[in-house]
């Protein structure tokens, strides 16, 4: 199964609360809903992280997809030559076909799991910080209760729009913790401090 690269699992993943509770028994509850799974994939944070795990697992994909054409090239040369390939070539190949096709199938076990490591430490790192943006947000707005609808078994089977709280969370996030730009993130090469040769003198003309 080939790769797919961003973060599409992050809220299965994500091991948070479905509610945020303040015991408040005066007031009435108000009560709001947030995408768990949209806030951390839609955070600038998390598309940063996305693109980073892309760039970081592309070699390996890219290796992948070039033993499947090796594959797929052997298949193709034991389908057209059957007739004038002899039975010791015809093992031969099989057996380089076999061999090829247990190194994808490892390899691709490996990158999978590597990647999904990867990826849920990423949600980890996201899913703690949003907890304390999600904690401050709801008692500087008084609510009661806040329900993740991306959750596996989430109770939310309608909410209105009014009351979704995603987006006040996706920009309480960034401005809370913002990301410094992949160009800005490179050290910067310090100019040479080495003075500069004085120009050479011209000597008088000779009277």
């Amino acid at each position: 199964m080939k790769i797919r690269f961003g973060i599409p699992a992050m809220a299965a993943l994500l091991m948070l609360p479905a509610v945020w509770a303040q015991s408040n028994a005066a007031a009435p509850a108000k009560v709001g809903v947030i995408s768990v799974q949209a806030a951390i994939q839609s955070t600038a944070e998390g598309k940063q992280a996305a693109a980073e795990l892309q760039s970081q697992f592309a070699p390996r994909q890219t290796e992948l997809d070039n033993l499947r054409k090796q594959i797929e090239d052997l298949q193709t040369r034991l389908r057209t030559t059957s007739n004038t390939l002899s039975d010791e070539e015809k093992a031969r190949l099989a057996r380089e076909g076999d061999q090829l096709t247990r190194s994808y199938q490892r390899k691709q076990q490996e990158s999978q799991d590597d990647y999904t490591e990867a990826e849920r430490e990423v949600v980890d790192r996201i899913g703690r910080k949003m907890i304390d943006v999600l904690d401050k947000y709801s008692k500087d707005n008084g609510y009661s209760v806040i329900l993740d609808t991306s959750a596996q078994n989430t109770p939310v089977i309608y909410a209105s729009n009014t009351i979704d709280v995603t987006q006040d969370i996706i920009k309480l996030f960034d401005q809370s913790y913002p990301v410094k730009s992949a160009a800005a993130a490179r050290p910067t090469t310090p100019r040479s401090t080495t003075p500069k040769p004085a120009p050479a003198q011209q000597q008088p003309a000779p009277k």
